[in-house]
């Protein structure tokens, strides 16, 4: 493993938990997969193969990971919906990579994406020397995904136009991708499937149609149900980038990750935990993903540039950033927050309430 890289795959970053699955596999694999539905979902929900731990990749419904694993041993796609943050992109990297050990066929969905990176294109001076042929065509993901019989990636679908969603229609409803310009028709193997994932704060930007919608099983991943739980994805996860950074700091402790999870799910949600105060809510989502990008930022905060421990004030940094994105709303969101919510929590968030009041002077 090449630790020189900012950000392994996740079949290189996992390969030795994938590998001993694969060693130890008892179960019918269907064609074109690398191990059984039963071993993915070890792989993803976490547990023990032989002498090697398999650590979870994706904490929460375990029924929503089979059902999703369910769906792609049928000639089904997949379509993993949720709020930001929920997950989609890293469970639908980790089913690629341990399905078929390449999660590299990926297309990012955005305004800009057209057919061609759905379909096909072509090398234009291949082309125009020696006219079309196999050679000067350039495969899409989902091309190759059909070639191969392997899992191609199409994130948020949502954000592409809708021409170019319905490009997809065709190649989910007849399983084989058309080249009329050298006559050609390449049918999908066996083990072809696509996993879209779509944000549901981007609803109205390019909405699916409905015959789109009809040619998956949609998934809907939840925000984490409670505290606890959204406090383990952030520990996990914390501790997975900071060990492939240089932060030169320590892990943030139980309670730094309390409070950061509480201030989320309190703006998150429009109330206090305890359900007896109501919080004006901000702009943005504050995701489990944001608050676990918020501790990295304080660890790097704190190992450049404080005594690798972090402090209220790395803290604090990180929060104004990740609540106040809209200025005229979310300003007066935080302030009331701080004044009316952590100003009144005592002794164990005044450090806290201080540094962040100073900021918003």
């Amino acid at each position: 493993m090449d630790n020189s890289i900012l950000r392994l795959p996740a079949e290189q970053l996992f390969e030795e938990e994938l590998n001993a699955l694969i060693k130890a596999e008892k179960d019918p694999i269907p064609e074109g997969w690398r191990m059984s539905p039963r071993s993915v979902k070890t792989y993803i929900c976490g547990g023990k193969v032989g002498k090697t731990v398999i650590t979870p990749k994706y904490i929460g419904h375990e029924r929503l990971v089979e059902i999703a694993i369910a769906t792609l041993v049928t000639d089904r796609a997949l379509l993993l919906i949720g709020e930001p943050g929920t997950a989609k992109s890293w469970l639908s990297e980790h089913l690629t990579a341990a399905i078929n050990g390449n999660s590299s066929r990926v297309i990012q969905g955005t305004a800009g994406t057209t057919e061609e990176q759905i379909r096909y294109s072509w090398n234009y001076a291949m082309l125009i020397a020696n006219g079309p042929s196999e050679e000067a065509m350039l495969k899409s993901p989902v091309f190759t995904a059909m070639e191969d019989g392997a899992i191609a990636r199409v994130e948020e679908i949502s954000r592409c136009a809708s021409e170019v969603q319905d490009t997809l229609i065709s190649l989910l409803s007849e399983k084989r991708i058309s080249v009329p310009e050298l006559s050609l028709e390449v049918p999908a193997k066996k083990g072809f499937s696509v996993i879209a994932t779509a944000n549901t704060r981007d609803k109205g930007v390019n909405d699916m149609s409905a015959a789109l919608k009809r040619r998956f099983n949609i998934v809907v991943l939840p925000a984490p149900e409670t505290l606890e739980e959204e406090m383990n994805i952030v520990k996990t996860r914390v501790e997975q980038l900071s060990s492939s950074l240089d932060l030169n700091a320590v892990l943030p402790k139980a309670e730094v990750i309390e409070k950061i999870c509480t201030i989320f799910r309190e703006l998150r949600n429009g109330e206090t935990l305890d359900n007896k105060q109501k919080v004006k809510t901000t702009a943005g989502v504050l995701s489990t993903a944001e608050a676990i990008s918020l501790l990295c930022n304080s660890m790097a905060l704190a190992g450049s540039f404080g005594s690798g421990e972090i402090s209220d004030d790395d803290i604090a940094a990180g929060l104004q950033g990740a609540v106040v994105k809209d200025d005229d709303k979310d300003s007066v969101a935080w302030k009331e927050y701080l004044e009316n919510i952590m100003k009144k929590r005592g002794a164990a968030w005044s450090g806290l309430y201080k540094a962040c009041r100073e900021l918003n002077e």
